[in-house]
């Protein structure tokens, strides 16, 4: 035992650990054996002296009043737990040994733990190497809780029957589940695999696993910010973004400096930008829209290609639920609006927080239905209220 300060010092060194998170895995661990090889129904403590590099284990004694209900023999805490009565002295017998002790106090018991035989050793080895690699797993974990929504790169070291695709991320392993991979794409072992971090678990059959997505929407913004220096600088923002993963997506855009266009920063000259990030999501088509804090405005810039003719809003968004906008089109737009398979209108929603109605107009032939129409468009040339907004 002379030499554990020297010991413990190097255990922390090798595992990376805190030097006070090994020293409470080691008192802990001889806690457990002494109540393992003496009694689990008494209190022990210990200590480590690092001026006399020495490890101290002994059993506590709390000092209570004559009276005290845990002083009998059949005595139970708040759980019906059995309570030990050798655990309490009662003070008279307490100031016998002391006379300074007070109700409340403690009176330590030293125990030698070598005379406890090779048995505890044994436990006691045990014991300390279940505690280290607890607090091993601990670090690990908070550290990849940091990652949450940051990207990761690791190497393909299996893949499973329900063709989960496992990754060597550092030290640990990340797992890219079918779902959370794009459709379309597959992968060998030593590949090597981009994903954002969406979680960490343990796994009883694997361990440690951190969770791990190619299909998440900040997949695509962490690309992206990889891509372009302005994103990067913050001098573009990407304002909210949304994924039908390996298809298509949408990203809105703003920016603070006036010299600067956002869509064109990030598709870059002649698409290569965006090109390059498309590249890595197996060819997902990504369209940019320009962000605006009117909601009426954004929900039509996001319904591009497509030419909206009015947005009118029923129910703002609240308490993380969508809200309600009506969207008129005329009849030539319609399917433009919608998309193919309907991927535009529902990435629009996505992206927008809106579920969207969209109203057809019909084109209108006759004299009577040219003056309804100029009339309404006279209408809604009135009504400035949106772009006196875009000025104050």
């Amino acid at each position: 035992m002379d030499k554990i300060i020297d010991i413990l010092d190097s255990i922390a060194y090798e595992k990376g650990l805190k030097i006070d998170d090994v020293e409470n895995a080691l008192k802990e661990a001889l806690i457990k054996t002494a109540q393992k090889m003496v009694d689990e129904t008494l209190t022990f403590d210990a200590n480590i002296d690092r001026a006399n590099k020495k490890l101290e284990l002994f059993q506590k004694i709390e000092v209570v009043s004559q009276d005290d209900e845990r002083l009998l023999a059949n005595a139970v805490n708040k759980y019906g737990e059995a309570l030990n009565f050798e655990n309490y002295i009662t003070l008279e017998e307490a100031k016998e040994i002391d006379p300074d002790l007070e109700i409340g106090d403690f009176m330590n018991y030293d125990l030698e733990f070598e005379n406890m035989g090779r048995n505890a050793a044994t436990i006691l080895h045990s014991n300390f190497e279940f505690r280290l690699q607890r607090f091993v797993e601990e670090n690990i974990v908070n550290k990849y809780k940091d990652k949450i929504g940051k990207t990761v790169s690791g190497t393909v070291t299996r893949i499973d029957k329900q063709e989960n695709t496992f990754i060597e991320i550092g030290e640990v392993k990340g797992i890219l589940q079918r779902k959370s991979r794009i459709k379309g794409e597959t992968f060998k072992v030593g590949d090597v695999v981009k994903a954002v971090v969406k979680g960490v678990n343990i796994d009883k059959a694997n361990g440690l696993l951190v969770d791990i997505s190619r299909t998440s929407p900040k997949f695509l913004e962490n690309l992206l910010v990889l891509e372009v220096p302005e994103l990067k600088d913050k001098k573009v923002t990407i304002e909210a973004s949304a994924r039908i993963p390996g298809t298509r997506s949408k990203i809105a855009l703003s920016t603070i400096e006036p010299q600067i266009d956002p869509i064109g920063a990030v598709v870059g000259v002649k698409g290569v930008r965006i090109g390059s990030v498309s590249k890595q999501l197996h060819g997902e088509n990504i369209d940019c829209v320009e962000y605006s804090t009117i909601p009426e405005m954004f929900i039509s810039r996001a319904l591009s290609p497509a030419m909206v003719s009015s947005v009118k809003i029923e129910k703002a968004p609240e308490y993380g639920e969508k809200g309600k906008a009506i969207v008129t089109v005329p009849s030539d737009q319609k399917s433009k609006a919608i998309g193919k398979a309907g991927l535009n209108i529902r990435l629009a929603s996505m992206l927008t927080k809106y579920d969207i109605e969209l109203v057809e107009i019909a084109a209108l032939s006759t004299g009577t239905a040219n003056n309804e129409t100029n009339n309404v468009a006279e209408e809604k040339t009135t009504d400035t209220a949106s772009l006196e907004a875009l000025f104050k």
